[in-house]
């Protein structure tokens, strides 16, 4: 139990969660609001030119994710590439916005690949920092920690947005980033890492390793289910979370500063509610609270789809924000814990590599497919969500058909 632990784990599970703190600030701040808004509404890119330069970094990574995380396996090592990774997205991120809006678009795709890539290497942390039957509470702390920074993001538009600007607001952002990430970089160590010296052959290697991964993943049912699952689930709601404040603002009529604070409601309860999920995904197994915050999910698109289309009084927004948020917290809560049970632990790092690939191969696709919808087609926003809700319907029939739910973190 974590009562249990030295004062020294405990202390590298705050500086783990921390991390997840500053990347929940990077990934609001950036990903979903304030660069957005800035390259629509100020700059006058349109829903497709934002979600295809979105894609298409999510394809690099998409192509690259396995092989950096067998890397990391056969190395045993992912400190080095983590702050790597870290430092670089955060350089990067100082430049937005000091020039037109192609150039800041290239300048966000290189930033989102090299923050996408750093979570890989995060992701893989846990089981050591965690230990066994501890996976879903220490994940649940990572995630009601992380959420802070999503508080922290908006908290700077809200207090600063009208002094500094767009601008002002993206050098906070790569600044606090890289801080908060730093106790992550001194408390946590890599356990046992391998002698071997970074070549060529160490690269071959890693690919030779993934392909074997994959061929694994392939031939385990439940794993194979969730991993299809987890494409539908994580590009419906990751491409949400990415046009929320286009849709909020444009088809559902809340000014910007309303936005705002619709977002550190539904923060306020991932945050609190990660807490809750963490403890029931040790209790109950991952899977089981995975398909009631589908359930959740599908509820919330219903709403957030009806509430232009058919009028209805603006609390079932609201309703709805606050509800996704619980689910969000859940729904992280879960995934991670879920890839751990099931995947060979010799492996686990290429597994998060997989992971990760099919989560930005699902970040490739939604962005496309609402350019495609609302822009391109001309069907409208609405249309662009009734497409997701289909997404998380599907995955939710998956992980109900095909998987399978052990009681806790150490089955």
């Amino acid at each position: 139990m974590l009562a249990n632990r030295s004062r020294m784990d405990k202390l590298r599970i705050i500086a783990w969660s921390l991390y997840d703190l500053a990347n929940t600030l990077y990934a609001i701040n950036i990903i979903s609001l304030y660069f957005a808004l800035w390259a629509i509404n100020e700059m006058g890119a349109d829903d497709a030119m934002y979600g295809n330069v979105h894609s298409a970094s999510m394809f690099v990574v998409f192509l690259i994710a396995p092989i950096l995380g067998s890397l990391s396996d056969k190395l045993n090592r992912r400190m080095p590439f983590l702050i790597l990774t870290t430092a670089l997205c955060g350089v990067m991120t100082l430049f937005l916005g000091n020039n037109d809006v192609m150039v800041s678009l290239m300048i966000f795709g290189v930033a989102n690949i090299l923050f996408q890539s750093g979570l890989i290497f995060y992701d893989a942390l846990l089981p050591s920092i965690a230990g066994e039957g501890n996976i879903g509470k220490v994940g649940g702390i990572g995630i009601g920690i992380g959420y802070l920074g999503s508080f922290i993001g908006i908290g700077l538009g809200v207090s600063f947005l009208d002094d500094v600007g767009y601008e002002g607001i993206f050098r906070l952002t790569a600044i606090l980033y890289f801080i908060f990430a730093i106790p992550c970089f001194i408390f946590v160590r890599d356990r046992n890492p391998n002698k071997i010296k970074f070549s060529f052959n160490i690269i071959r290697e890693a690919l030779s390793q993934t392909l074997v991964t994959i061929s694994k993943a392939s031939k385990i049912r439940e794993l194979r289910a969730f991993l299809i699952a987890r494409l539908f689930y994580v590009d419906a709601i990751n491409t949400l979370s990415l046009f929320t404040g286009i849709y909020v603002t444009n088809d559902i009529g809340l000014t910007q500063y309303e936005v705002q604070w619709a977002l550190l409601m539904a923060i306020g309860a991932s945050m609190v509610s990660a807490l809750f999920w963490g403890y029931m995904v040790d209790r109950f197994g991952p899977r089981m609270i995975l398909k009631i915050c589908l359930t959740m999910w599908v509820a919330v698109f219903i709403l957030i789809y009806s509430i232009p289309v058919f009028d209805l009084p603006i609390v079932y927004f609201w309703v709805a924000i606050n509800l996704g948020g619980i689910a969000m917290g859940g729904t992280w809560s879960a995934d991670r814990p879920y890839l751990i049970i099931l995947a060979p632990k010799e492996l686990l790092g290429g597994f998060f590599g997989i992971y990760s690939m099919i989560g930005r191969f699902a970040s490739v696709v939604g962005p496309f497919m609402w350019g495609l919808t609302s822009h391109t087609l001309g069907l409208g926003r609405p249309v662009s969500v009734l497409v997701l809700l289909s997404f998380i319907v599907f995955a939710f029939f998956l992980i109900t058909r095909y998987g399978r739910d052990p009681r806790n973190a150490k089955a």
